[in-house]
């Protein structure tokens, strides 16, 4: 038996990302494109770093680069995160050099990796938390977990229910 009533895609999907992806432009940039602020390069529809090698083939002439902004630098001036990491514990003050060496080059490894993936922010709050703020949720995910790896610890994930975001608890005594 076949109901009457109109259903199309909108009723079962799930609406993610209420900011509605405002980092993003509406259309993709023409390729090849830089962003002006960081240097990270738009070519075969994907950011990459600066210093990374190009695979040729598809531009065989290059047009002058467009000038843009990239949706990391966006978020960055807009102030919007994707992610944030909270530090505690008694063990925080003791190691507090070894755990900023190890956020910083783990974000960096991510940064190789999607040069989307940034700190924002690394401040500590009035409880003696430190407090990181990622562009990506992957980002603060990869952090919790690289933490969880060298320090040990306790962990707790938790994830927005309908925008993406991540928050990643880290508490060792």
């Amino acid at each position: 038996m076949r109901s009457s009533k109109p259903y199309s895609n909108v009723t079962f999907s799930k609406r993610v990302d209420h900011d509605a992806g405002r980092h993003h432009t509406p259309r993709a940039p023409s390729e090849p494109a830089k962003c002006g602020t960081c240097g990270a390069v738009y070519y075969s529809r994907r950011w990459t770093s600066a210093g990374s090698p190009r695979k040729g083939g598809k531009h065989k002439h290059f047009q002058p680069q467009t000038i843009t902004v990239c949706p990391a630098c966006k978020e960055i001036q807009e102030g919007l995160a994707g992610g944030f990491v909270y530090v505690s514990g008694a063990f925080l003050t003791s190691h507090r050099s070894e755990i900023d060496r190890l956020l910083e080059n783990e974000a960096e490894r991510a940064t190789a990796d999607n040069p989307l993936a940034r700190v924002i922010t690394r401040e500590m709050d009035e409880n003696g938390r430190l407090i990181v703020s990622t562009t990506t949720e992957h980002l603060a995910l990869r952090l919790g977990h690289s933490l969880e790896k060298a320090f040990d610890g306790e962990i707790r994930y938790d994830f927005s229910h309908e925008n993406k975001l991540a928050r990643v608890y880290w508490h060792r005594d």
